[in-house]
This record gives C-alpha cells, sequence and structure tokens, in this order.
C-alpha cells in the first residue's frame, strides 16, 4: 500500500528575492510591448522590428539542408562525419565559420579566418558574451544613449555599470566618451568598451559618416577601448551607398563585430556570430584568439548554436553564391521601399521631416525601417494604449532605449513587416491620433 502524499506548500518568492534586472525597466518596457502587441491583434503595428513574413514562403528546410550536406561530402567528410555533424552536440564555436568567414571577406571586406568567429544563438547571445568575456569585475561598458535595449538588459543581468554616452545623430560624444573613460581611471576602474550600431540604429535609425567611424577608431585607439560593434541593419542599404564597417576600418585590433542572420534569412533559426580575431595572451600557454575565449563562456550558456539550424543558413549561403549580401538583397529591396512610402505619408500628414516647432517633428533616416517622431505630449504607456484602443495603431515609446532621462515625448516607427497599403492606413490613423491629442 502506497504511503500518503505529504502536502507540502509552495514557495513563496518575492521580486525582491530575485535578480533585479528581471524587472528593469527596459525588460518591463519589452514586455508591455509584446503585451499589447498580442492585446490588439488587429491593430496596424509599427512596433516590432521584425522581418516581412511574405519572404518565409522560400524557406525549403529540407533542400537546403542537402545543399549543406553535398557540400560538405565533397569537401570530403563520410556519411558517419556528417551525421555527427548535424546531430551531435557541436563544437561551441560553430560548423559554418567557414562560411561565415568567406561571405564577410567578399561582401564586407572582413579578412579574418575561420576561427576568429564563432556561431552563436543569434545576435544576442553574440552580445552577452562578448560583454561577459570583457568585462571582469571593476571593467565597465559605454553605450549610444538611446541604445538598443537588448545590450543594455545583457549588461544588466551581468552586473556590468554602463555609461550612456549621448548622440545627437552624427555619433557618440567623443568629449563625453573620454570623460566618462576619465572618471573610471580616477575611481580605479576601467572602461573597457564602448557599443555602437554604427549603420541605421535601433531605435534612431542613424548612421555614422566615414569621418565619424575613423575619428571613433582613433578615440578607440587614444582611450585603449574595444568597440563592440552590432551591425544587423547595414544590408538595407544599396550596393551603392554601403560604408565599410567598422571592422572593415580597423587596423589596431579595436573592434569585436557582431551580426546575425534573423534579417536577411529567417529569426527562427536563430543563428548569429561574433567576430573577434584579437589575440590574448595567457601564462602559461600559447596566444589564444578572443573567439576561443568567447567559445569558452558559451559552454557556460548553451553549449554550442543547433547544429541543424546552422546548416540551414549554411545551405542558404551556398545557394546565394556564399554571400549574406546576395541573401539579404531581395528584403534590403523590400525594406528600402516601405521605409520610402512611410517617409512619404509622414511628409504628408505632418510636414517635412526635422522641422523645429512644428506640432510633430520626425526624421528621415538614411536608410534601415526605423523613424523617429516627437509628439507634442509625453509619449508613455497610457498615451499607447490610447491609441492602440481608439485609432488601432502601435508604436514604439522612445523612453525606454534611454539609461537615463530622454525620450519622453519620442515614439520609433518600424515599418519592417507591414504591406504598403498597411503603411498608408498606419500613417493615417497615426495622423488621427495626433489630431486629437
Amino acid at each position: 500500500m502506497d504511503a500518503p502524499a505529504t502536502l507540502i506548500p509552495s514557495a513563496h518568492l518575492h521580486a525582491e528575492d530575485l535578480h533585479r534586472s528581471v524587472s528593469s525597466r527596459q525588460v518591463a518596457a519589452m514586455t508591455f510591448l509584446n503585451e499589447i502587441v498580442a492585446e490588439f491583434p488587429d491593430a496596424i503595428s509599427f512596433a516590432p522590428g521584425a522581418p516581412y513574413e511574405p519572404f518565409f514562403a522560400d524557406i525549403t528546410v529540407g533542400p537546403l539542408l542537402d545543399t549543406f550536406v553535398e557540400a560538405r561530402r565533397a569537401a570530403g567528410l563520410s556519411e558517419d562525419e556528417v551525421r555527427r555533424h548535424l546531430f551531435q552536440y557541436g563544437p561551441s564555436r560553430g560548423i559554418i565559420n567557414d562560411l561565415v568567414a568567406a561571405a564577410l571577406r567578399v561582401d564586407e571586406a572582413i579578412d579574418v579566418p575561420p576561427d576568429a568567429i564563432v556561431m552563436t544563438v543569434g545576435c544576442q547571445e553574440a552580445l552577452f558574451l562578448t560583454l561577459r568575456v570583457l568585462h571582469p569585475p571593476g571593467a565597465s561598458l559605454a553605450v549610444t544613449d538611446p541604445s538598443y535595449v537588448g545590450v543594455l538588459a545583457a549588461a544588466d543581468s551581468l552586473d556590468i555599470a554602463v555609461h550612456p554616452v549621448p548622440d545627437d545623430g552624427t555619433g557618440p560624444d567623443l568629449a563625453a566618451l573620454r570623460r566618462a573613460s576619465e572618471r573610471e581611471r580616477a575611481a580605479g576602474r576601467r572602461l573597457r568598451a564602448l557599443y555602437v550600431s554604427p549603420d541605421f540604429a535601433n531605435p534612431t535609425g542613424n548612421r555614422l559618416t566615414l569621418a565619424a567611424r575613423q575619428r571613433l577608431l582613433a578615440t578607440a585607439s587614444a582611450l585603449d577601448l574595444i568597440l563592440i560593434e552590432d551591425n544587423p541593419y547595414a544590408f538595407t542599404a544599396a550596393s551603392d551607398d554601403r560604408l565599410p564597417s567598422l571592422k572593415a576600418l580597423d587596423r589596431d585590433g579595436r573592434v569585436v563585430h557582431t551580426g546575425t542572420f534573423a534579417k536577411v534569412a529567417v529569426p527562427g533559426a536563430r543563428v548569429g556570430y561574433v567576430v573577434a580575431d584579437q589575440w590574448v595572451e595567457r601564462r602559461p600557454g600559447p596566444p589564444v584568439r578572443l573567439a576561443a575565449m568567447i567559445a569558452a563562456a558559451k559552454n557556460a550558456v548553451t553549449l554550442n548554436t543547433s547544429p541543424l539550424a546552422q546548416a540551414l543558413i549554411g545551405g542558404l549561403l551556398l545557394r546565394h553564391g556564399g554571400s549574406i549580401a546576395a541573401l539579404g538583397a531581395p528584403k534590403a529591396a523590400r525594406l528600402r521601399d516601405n521605409r520610402d512610402v512611410l517617409l512619404d505619408r509622414l511628409a504628408h500628414h505632418f510636414g517635412e521631416p526635422d522641422q523645429p516647432g512644428a506640432g510633430v517633428r520626425w526624421w528621415a533616416p538614411e536608410g534601415g525601417y526605423f523613424v523617429q517622431v516627437e509628439l507634442p505630449v509625453e509619449a508613455d504607456d497610457a498615451l499607447l494604449r490610447y491609441s492602440a484602443e481608439a485609432f488601432g495603431v502601435l508604436w514604439t515609446p522612445m523612453r525606454g532605449f534611454h539609461l537615463g532621462p530622454g525620450g519622453e515625448r519620442r515614439i520609433r516607427l518600424s515599418c519592417s513587416a507591414l504591406e504598403h497599403e498597411e503603411i498608408v492606413e498606419g500613417a493615417a490613423r497615426l495622423a488621427d491620433f495626433v489630431d486629437a491629442l
């Protein structure tokens, strides 16, 4: 006869007993945005930066895996080795590093060996691991302000102190960056890195000029900083309008470059990468690439990136001539069209961009798909709910992208996932919403 079950009262946990990062302002903002998008499924949403879903119709998983397998067989792998490649725990550094290195060499003039690359679970893991490895206790991070909330959340979860560096649209304020470095040094700490997204950044849509990139690299060398370059939107530029990445311009080993296949391929694969070709001296032992240290840190997080997901991306690269740019070209053309429609509609409803003193002020980005709009009133969560309920249009409050004060009256519009007709109708609804303020 079984013994009677013992009733154990469930544990009562309190948020104050959990890590503070799970309750941060940035995490709360992302959670609220996801909830309100789900709550108003019929609203036209300028909120998410998600890819345009009809492009997924071209993704046929089986044939793409076959393409990758055939290429590995042709390279000399046996049937057992191919199966092990796909179905076994893989190396932490990844299995398509050779394909990514070749693509970066052709597309971006970034010439690094495969062992300088780590394949990651999306770009978010690339950022998380890079922050982890570069920031021992006492090392701090600078970020452009406003900045991508994912890097702010990652730094917060790692207990890394973060210093905002204002960005007025021309790039990070280098004088402010120098002051932050001097303050840290005077306090016996070290400002170790600056996070920057040089091309059509999220959330501002800003792009650094070539001269600004060169000044930033020179300042990083002078301050002994690493630049963490996050570059998911550069592919949206036309082929005759591309600027070299910071990594392509880097002659001093200052740049760790992160990338993603979420925008040029499919976010569901969750495949990103980090390029870290710097040498790390060790005692004892010979120097190793920084990528080897990042791969070692990955063992404490996800062990390895799904080999099947990597093989899917590998198949896509092989079918596009080994080029990330070719893979992303149709998406980039679509995104440029969407941005043109959105800018046209904003000019129609609110007048020309960047007009101080107007009731609504907005800025036209050179590329990408994020547009900043400044409202005549504070743009908080309550106003977003009013916009969704009364006018059926969603947007993102900008205040969540700031470390401190800032962005109180600004919103971010994203047009990446919408049809042209939805952009036209959404802009008209936004105009009605503004008229009612």
